[in-house]
């Protein structure tokens, strides 16, 4: 006899409904190509070709999957407490204005490699500071985190138009953007990797920032499963209740777990900022602060899951770019609505297939699931 609500083996539930939700979203999707009249394998091959065919190709799919990987994170580090931070967007645009003034005053003093662990620094503290006062309006006052962060988006877009035009833009430029950071300013590239291994890669924005969205994703893992902060914020996530019965406050929880979110979403700019346009421009990121979402849903908020997740919208991303090119009746639009069916079998109708597949592993193997086979069944 089966129970609706058994637990699923790990393995199942971390990777075999992401990837059920994930093919029947690119079903779906084939169907929308087919109705405006393209063939869906064609467009499925020319889409994986532009992202992993060629090494110019993997290096773009790898650089937008860096940013994706420092928002996920983000997301997935307020989703453990509880907490729908959708406000990655503004962290990283203000974390962004912190990498560009420590670039700004280093770039001609210091080598790279000094600068940007100042630059990490100003982009974690500035994206922390603008996460945390919807934290404390969260905390102390009740306000809805949700809410808040959706406004503090918008206040940093016009706060960084407003700096961009009339306090960082150089005297004699007409464009709202700093001027370009010195080499002090630049993260090195990492195509030379491509290069190793016998892939050509003639140049992209494919950076060391990369490597900082890994050790990142490690770190948070450590955090989250091997901390007693991580602890308090699991518990506080689980039961509220519960966790103001163990003692722990849950006004300091949720501003730490906000600053650490918001952290995270900043430090996203350091690889646009520093590492691709070398100068602080207006609307950077992109919307990366909103695919984050999507990513910690794909990769259920665990950082071994998010890396790939990550990397799947990036190879969205540089193989959209190329399937809008090579098939003109499929516009960048279309990549759009992709991205949305993925987050909806990923993240709304996560639930759909959970029950079959546990009624069906528990009718296998009952223990697997936590169910206990009745007697008469076992003999």
């Amino acid at each position: 006899m089966s129970t609706p609500y058994a637990k699923l083996p790990a393995w199942a539930d971390y990777g075999l409904i992401p990837l059920i939700n994930l093919f029947v979203a690119f079903i779906v999707a084939g169907l929308v190509v087919l109705l405006i009249g393209e063939n869906p394998f064609r467009a499925a091959a020319i889409l994986v070709e532009g992202a992993l065919g060629r090494g110019q190709a993997i290096a773009y799919t790898l650089y937008y999957a860096t940013s994706f990987i420092f928002t996920g994170l983000a997301v997935a580090v307020a989703f453990h407490c509880g907490l729908f931070n959708i406000g990655g967007e503004g962290q990283a645009y203000v974390g962004g204005l912190g990498v560009a003034l420590v670039c700004l005053a280093f770039d001609s003093i210091l080598p790279w490699w000094l600068t940007f662990p100042i630059a990490i620094v100003g982009a974690a503290v500035f994206g922390a500071a603008w996460a945390f006062i919807p934290a404390y309006l969260q905390a102390r006052r009740g306000s809805h985190i949700v809410i808040t962060t959706i406004m503090f988006n918008f206040i940093a877009a016009s706060l960084m138009v407003y700096l961009l035009v009339n306090v960082l833009k150089p005297a004699a430029s007409q464009a709202p953007q700093t001027r370009t950071f010195l080499e002090g300013g630049q993260l090195p590239k990492l195509n030379f990797l491509f290069d190793a291994i016998g892939l050509t890669v003639r140049s992209s924005p494919f950076n060391v920032s990369f490597l900082l969205a890994l050790l990142a994703a490690f770190l948070v893992w450590v955090l989250i499963w091997r901390t007693r902060l991580g602890y308090e914020i699991r518990t506080r996530g689980h039961s509220p209740k519960a966790a103001r019965y163990a003692g722990v406050s849950e006004t300091r929880i949720i501003i730490i777990t906000m600053l650490v979110s918001g952290a995270l979403a900043g430090m996203m700019a350091l690889n646009p900022v520093m590492g691709d346009q070398n100068r602080l421009q207006i609307d950077f990121v992109t919307g990366a602060g909103f695919v984050g979402i999507a990513v910690a849903l794909m990769g259920r908020s665990h950082p071994a899951g998010i890396v790939p997740a990550a990397i799947l919208f990036g190879i969205l991303y540089q193989g959209g770019a190329e399937l809008a090119f090579e098939m003109p009746g499929i516009s960048r639009d279309m990549i759009v609505i992709i991205q949305g069916l993925v987050i909806l079998f990923a993240g709304a109708l996560e639930n759909m297939f959970r029950p079959s597949l546990q009624a069906l592993f528990a009718n296998i193997r009952p223990s697997s699931v936590g169910v206990e086979a009745k007697q008469g069944e076992r003999a």
